[in-house]
């Protein structure tokens, strides 16, 4: 019976605000004008319905874990590994950089969208077993089509389907993945996502992290229970220290970079979508939202950075980390997993730094399309600009 009036709930608060979405979709506010009205409804109309669907599927792949794989419950999650920091501050870097260590799992993009569940993820692989056996037209076809779909996006955040992602995109089915704020800024309960540790209820708190809990167990029994968990978020930049309690043991990766440099940078990268879903970029509430969650992150992670032992969390600047990178990875492994680097992670340091690919300084240029002016992020960012991350 409580796991029937629990799952009822699950269904009601979806549904809600899967209706929510719909007329935010419909009805946007501010008004962004005929146009990009007349834009948004397009998009929206075309996206959202196998969005829906999508998420309905995960559901019913996670009602068969139950029925067919509820042993992923019993799977301990030991020393796992968690990348956080500021957005825009290298985290992305870092992760597909340690994801060549063996003994980590991760992440990739098509779990995160398109299996979340243990059942669904078996039937994937099974599908693409048979696609290897058929000479992968499904695979080369999948390929071109990720291009044309991604492609896009190489300048903000690099897409592809078998590349590691953040596991955030695993809150989707509960509607809560951050990103969800782009397309919809008024939907107030994604907002709370990125504040987690102030502005939730305990009991919030405790149902956002036991369901992350439950994710990572389902992808430890499909990759191996005796493997580490990697894990990159900078959206968990909110919810740091719930993290922490929940995974006591877990070693810890702060990434840091100057703030008035994160501020640009993250203002630019939402730009497109909001212009895709019609959003306006002179939306104050938006602004005001985003620039208030990016404060927070800073301070969520400086009280990670004073509660956490040393010997579980090191701080990695982005200039180091891009311009000295063997050098900062041999005294992170040193100093956090007590080993060296392993082949594999020191031949894709290797290509990196062969390239010259360093990670370019950002400019203030283009805050004046928010009405943000330079000197107001200094001073409301001050201690976290040329310094950069957790004093």
């Amino acid at each position: 019976m409580r796991a029937l009036a629990s799952g009822t709930r699950t269904v009601s608060t979806l549904t809600l605000r899967f209706l929510d979405l719909v007329l935010q979709g419909l009805f946007p506010r501010p008004y962004p004008g005929v146009a990009r009205h007349l834009q948004r409804l397009l998009v929206v109309a075309l996206a959202l319905p196998p969005f829906a669907c999508l998420q309905l599927l995960h559901w019913i792949g996670f009602a068969l874990d139950e029925i067919l794989f509820r042993g992923y419950r019993d799977i301990e999650i030991r020393q796992p590994t968690f990348v956080l920091g500021v957005p825009r501050s290298g985290t992305t870097f870092l992760h597909r950089l340690l994801a060549h260590d063996p003994q980590f799992t991760t992440f990739s993009t098509w779990e995160c969208f398109f299996a979340p569940s243990i059942s669904e993820r078996y039937v994937c692989l099974a599908c693409a077993r048979l696609d290897r056996l058929c000479g992968r037209p499904l695979g080369r076809l999948l390929g071109v089509l990720e291009r044309r779909m991604f492609g896009w996006l190489d300048d903000v955040h690099p897409v592809s389907l078998a590349a590691p992602e953040e596991d955030y995109f695993i809150f989707l089915p509960l509607l809560r993945c951050f990103i969800l704020v782009v397309p919809f800024p008024r939907a107030r309960w994604i907002w709370r996502m990125g504040t987690l540790d102030r502005d939730a209820s305990a009991a919030e708190r405790d149902a956002v992290m036991n369901w992350y809990r439950r994710c990572l167990q389902r992808h430890l029994y499909v990759h191996g229970p005796g493997r580490s968990l990697l894990s990159k978020n900078a959206a968990f930049a909110g919810m740091a220290c719930s993290l922490r309690r929940t995974f006591p043991d877990a070693r810890l990766i702060v990434c840091e970079r100057d703030a008035l440099q994160v501020v640009t940078s993250q203002f630019r990268a939402v730009s497109e979508g909001m212009k895709l879903f019609g959003v306006p970029l002179s939306d104050p509430g938006f602004r005001d939202n985003l620039l208030d969650c990016l404060q927070f992150y800073y301070r969520n992670l400086e009280r990670l950075c004073a509660a956490a032992p040393p010997g579980q969390l090191r701080r990695v600047a982005l200039p180091d980390l891009s311009a000295r990178t063997a050098g900062t990875l041999r005294v992170l492994y040193a100093q956090l997993f007590d080993r060296p680097l392993p082949q594999p992670l020191l031949r894709a340091v290797d290509a990196y730094e062969r390239g010259g690919r360093h990670v370019p300084a950002s400019t203030a240029a283009g805050l004046a399309t928010w009405d943000i002016r330079p000197s107001d992020v200094h001073e409301r960012f001050a201690h976290w600009c040329d310094a950069g991350g957790c004093a």
